[in-house]
């Protein structure tokens, strides 16, 4: 039991489980910020431009209500209104990770190649001083 409890405690404090769970929670803020981009602002625009009421009361009527059975109708207003979110959201992460790639990149090529001459000096080095024996 306190081997499964050690190797839980290992897997749960690496840093990837801790990238993940804060990824998680800024992805739901940034899903919120998102909606309300598209509901607050985006639609509106789009539905004065298509003349229509609004997206979301789009739709189209299976079965009309009677007074024992409520309406039957596709609601493909909806389904646009969450495609555009998708999309604003798919175009946002795209060029955020865009962005960040973009100074990784730099980072490691700063970091690695010190590294790589200081290595390959040291072996020369070493031929070097072979060589001379």
């Amino acid at each position: 039991m306190k081997k499964h409890l050690n190797d839980f405690k290992d897997f749960a404090f690496k840093g990837n489980v801790l990238d993940l769970a804060v990824g998680v929670i800024i992805g739901g803020a940034f899903g919120k910020i998102v909606s309300s981009l598209v509901n607050d602002l985006l639609m509106p625009i789009l539905t004065i431009l298509t003349g229509s009421v609004s997206f979301r009361d789009l739709k189209i009527v299976l079965k009309v209500a009677t007074e024992t059975e409520s309406e039957v109708a596709i609601l493909y207003g909806n389904f646009i209104q969450a495609s555009i979110d998708f999309l604003v959201i798919a175009i946002s992460i795209y060029f955020i990770i865009k962005f960040i790639t973009r100074f990784k990149k730099k980072e490691e090529v700063v970091e690695v190649v010190p590294v790589v001459q200081e290595d390959t000096l040291s072996v020369l080095k070493e031929i070097r001083d072979s060589l001379k024996k």
